[in-house]
């Protein structure tokens, strides 16, 4: 048998030649011979010689080391980090063109060193988490899944979570500015990161307690609306909240998702009462995952930390939510004289005057706000007005970060049925 060139063909195959790394920049095995040669070098200049190498025209041969199987095999790794002396490279590059394994491992050993190059950018893909777990979920799935209206309350808790994670000890304590909608005005008030996470631990404590679990505020304090709660943490602190608060409070959040996925599917209708108003279970957890977007977002603001708004499936889930609520709130107002009367009187179920909300982008749809009665069904056929907003731009307005005024939005038809619906919208805000 006769090889392509037409020489004999060995009988057993050769290793491929594997060309040498490149000489490193902070390769120290032959400083000690390099400084040795350039004071030579120098000598021989001031006496007026030539160096040795350009007499001859050749450079000098590296010196090289007999080495058994097993240690040219163990300077595999350094030999691929260009850290080997030149005797060391010549003698492993010598041995990779007759070994096979030690050629494949060689291989192996520069595909990991180019992974190494610094221009590459480290930081994780911030989908890998998600595509992580649905790769392990489609191959296994979850013995207790956590029920699907759930997930907008864990998918928003576990990124503020790690928010929180990559903040510094003193960013706990910078100030965040919170503001709602309340009698036709926007409110402020001023607080901290760790004092916003108790805000959120002490409400998320209403949902605790319809559960059953226990109530982080204690007994009796249940029948306090969320900003009575809020307060009653905030004053019975012995100093001010710290980064300590956050175990409680993703404790907290942890212990309700787990709860909620063992208890199974009635538990989506268990009522929660926030004292002036309730909610079912499975919008409650909706209504927290929006508060605590919010939140984080002001706290994102607070230490200049770039935070996305929520997936758009969840954000649609968020603003539906909030035009199921427009017109029980819109009645409210009509009640305290904040609204314009109803100008049409409509029984239970049956279509009566509705506003086209209309909401673009990611999360965006059509919904049509019943205008006369809560108990009313908002029908295409009795539009009398059209408002068109981006999706965030509307959870801005409902999250009281905006006043209606100041909502840039496209509207078209009746003014008075807008203002009030927008108005509606602001008002369910609170802290």
């Amino acid at each position: 048998m006769t090889g392509a060139n037409g020489d004999d063909g060995d009988d057993v195959a050769r290793a491929p030649w594997i060309p040498g790394p490149r000489r490193s920049a902070d390769d120290h095995a032959d400083l000690t011979a390099d400084l040795t040669a350039d004071l030579t070098a120098a000598s021989a200049a001031d006496r007026g010689e030539e160096p040795e190498e350009e007499k001859s025209g050749v450079e000098p041969e590296p010196e090289v080391p007999v080495l058994t199987h097993g240690v040219l095999k163990s300077l595999l790794g350094a030999w691929a980090l260009s850290a080997c002396s030149a005797g060391e490279t010549r003698a492993v590059e010598d041995h990779l063109t007759a070994c096979a394994p030690c050629a494949d491992e060689a291989l192996r050993l520069r595909d990991a060193v180019a992974l190494l190059h610094e221009d590459r950018d480290l930081d994780l893909d911030p989908l890998l988490r998600s595509r992580v777990l649905e790769n392990c979920l489609g191959r296994r799935p979850a013995r207790i899944p956590v029920p699907d209206w759930v997930t907008p309350y864990d998918a928003e808790t576990a990124r503020l979570d790690a928010l929180l994670r990559d903040i510094g000890e003193s960013e706990w304590h910078a100030p965040v500015r919170l503001k709602w909608y309340e009698e036709d005005r926007i409110v402020r008030r001023k607080a901290t990161v760790a004092a916003v996470i108790g805000h959120l631990f002490a409400v998320d404590g209403l949902v605790s307690t319809a559960l059953g679990l226990d109530d982080p505020l204690g007994h009796g304090t249940p029948e306090l609306s969320p900003t009575e709660r809020t307060e009653a943490f905030w004053t019975g602190l012995d100093r001010p909240p710290n980064r300590a608060v956050r175990g409680p409070w993703r404790e907290q959040s942890h212990t309700l998702i787990r709860t909620v996925s063992f208890a199974g599917r009635g538990v989506a209708d268990l009522t929660v009462t926030y004292k002036d108003f309730a909610l079912p279970l499975r919008d409650s957890l909706l209504e927290r995952a929006f508060e605590c977007w919010v939140h984080a977002d002001d706290i994102a603001n607070a230490v200049a930390y770039p935070y996305a708004p929520p997936s758009g499936a969840h954000l649609h889930g968020m603003i539906d939510l909030a035009a199921r609520l427009l017109p029980a709130a819109l009645a409210n107002r009509r009640r305290t004289g904040l609204a314009a009367p109803a100008r049409e009187l409509v029984t239970a179920g049956t279509p009566g005057r509705s506003l086209h909300l209309e909401v673009e982008g990611a999360g965006g749809g059509h919904w049509y706000i019943a205008l006369d009665s809560p108990a009313a069904v908002g029908s295409p056929d009795r539009a009398v007005a059209q408002v068109a907003m981006d999706g965030v731009e509307f959870c801005q307005l409902l999250a009281g970060h905006i006043s209606p005024q100041e909502a840039a939005a496209g509207q078209d038809g009746d003014r008075e049925a807008i203002r009030d619906v927008l108005s509606a919208a602001a008002s369910l805000s609170r802290l």
